[in-house]
């Protein structure tokens, strides 16, 4: 008999289907030769200074660092000072004992760095023995997880990522408990907490706070003028180079402009530009864009990627990296294909083109994770805010893979009295990219002016 063991009950729910573990038990799926059981994220992590017998808040404690990290039970807020969850206490015992009767576990909780110390904290407090193995798998698709089963991998071979998850949680632990009880006894009054994480995180909103708090706007002055552009109904603005921060000089300007009925061109510049397809999303990109376009909080993007993940319509969401491998790539036409039936995507397919864009394909830049993706699984019944994340996870597929976007950018010069004034035409040569979302796609078409030319002035602000 194996035991596999999940970090959440739902995955051991689709794990379990796969593996025709189809019986509900207590805690745990049995059936065929497996028994599929799960956590509920932690269920245990290292005691709290009075595990080590320090009660209190006390200088004479400090610094307190323990020789060796004891393990307990999860831990609840109680009226007085914190009980073992009764919960988590429970589904350890089952746990145990499914460890103990297996001659073989395989380890499915997430495959990262948090879930590998999920596991292994478990495991080493009911001090386990039994061998074990590792699914690594990045989304819980059918085809995901039966691939993944048979390709299981040795334990041991985590055991860095393992190592590294152990030392951030107890830098956690160091930083957190002592710098707090010592900021606490400093300041006689009142319990302040600081944190590893948390106090370089909140001094950076501080910082820019008070930057954006103190910032004092100054005026700024500019010249324009307008004159005709390639027919009678359109006009070309002009605007001077230079922005003056006093009034004064924009006045003399604007006057020595309005005195001249023509100005001079005195330089015609065309280039073309090449705006590369945009990385895939990692967690963090992902996170930001739904803030600045949909004014999700990092905490709801990352909850909604989560779901969509446990429903299979996504890659597993707490990825660090913005590429894929070769032989994720090789996957994308199919993934494209899966977006023909969707009525947001399907008349944007076209636009990616027939040469996929290999910006992303990276092996060497793939970390625990390659990028996110959704899979072909269509997902249903989705509220609106998971619709609107799962749709930036699709639309930023395509964007990735389409073409780039080439423009032709004149800039024309001209002259009036020592000040000069820009005007910039764009002529889209190919889309690419940009036409996903539909930006920067219409042509602003400067007429055909050469150097030497004399323009008539019109208005003038």
């Amino acid at each position: 008999m194996k035991t596999i063991i999940a970090e959440k009950p739902s995955v051991a729910r689709e794990i379990a289907r796969i593996v025709k573990a189809t019986k509900r038990e207590t805690g745990y799926y049995a059936g065929a030769e497996y028994n599929v059981t799960w956590a509920f994220g932690h269920l245990v992590q290292p005691a709290l200074p009075d595990g080590y017998g320090i009660e209190g808040f006390h200088r004479d404690n400090l610094p307190i660092i323990p020789p060796v990290f004891q393990l307990v039970p999860r831990q609840v807020k109680a009226d007085k000072g914190y009980k073992p969850d009764s919960e988590a206490a429970a589904q350890i015992k089952i746990i145990a004992r499914l460890f103990r009767e297996s001659e073989r576990i395989i380890v499915a909780t997430d495959a990262g760095r948090e879930g590998e110390l999920i596991f292994r904290y478990l495991y080493e407090y009911i001090g386990c023995a039994t061998p074990f193995d590792r699914l690594w798998i990045s989304s819980l698709t059918d085809k995901a997880i039966r691939e993944g089963l048979e390709r299981i991998e040795s334990g041991n071979k985590y055991d860095n990522l393992y190592y590294a998850a152990q030392a951030r949680s107890e830098a956690d632990w160091l930083v957190g408990i002592n710098a707090t009880q010592a900021i606490t006894i400093a300041a006689g009054r009142g319990t302040y907490s600081l944190g590893r994480v948390q106090t370089p995180t909140l001094a950076m909103v501080c910082e820019r706070y008070w930057a954006n708090n103190r910032f004092t706007p100054e005026p700024v002055w500019q010249v324009h003028f307008a004159t005709p552009g390639t027919d009678a109904d359109t006009v070309v603005k002009f605007s001077s180079v230079e922005k003056w921060k006093e009034k004064a000089p924009t006045e003399a300007a604007y006057k020595a402009l309005e005195a001249q009925e023509t100005v001079s061109v005195t330089k015609v510049e065309r280039k073309e530009t090449v705006q590369e397809p945009p990385l895939l999303y990692d967690l963090t990109t992902l996170q930001k864009e739904a803030n600045t376009k949909h004014g999700f909080s990092a905490e709801k993007t990352l909850s909604i990627a989560q779901k969509l993940y446990e429903a299979k319509a996504i890659t597993y969401p707490r990825t660090g990296s913005r590429y894929i491998p070769e032989d994720v790539f090789g996957e994308i036409p199919a993934l494209l294909r899966a977006q023909k039936n969707n009525p947001v995507w399907a008349k944007r397919l076209a636009l990616v083109g027939d040469t996929l864009s290999r910006r992303s394909v990276d092996d060497s830049k793939v970390t625990d994770h390659h990028a996110l993706l959704p899979t072909d699984v269509k997902p249903k019944m989705l509220s609106a805010d998971e619709q609107t994340v799962y749709d930036m996870i699709v639309g930023r597929m395509l964007e990735a893979f389409a073409e780039q976007c080439i423009k032709d950018v004149t800039t024309v010069t001209v002259v009036c009295d020592g000040v000069e004034y820009v005007a910039k035409g764009t002529i889209v040569r190919q889309a690419g990219w940009r036409g996903i979302y539909g930006e920067e796609t219409e042509d602003t078409v400067l007429p055909e002016w050469t150097e030497g030319m004399t323009l008539p002035v019109g208005g003038c602000s």
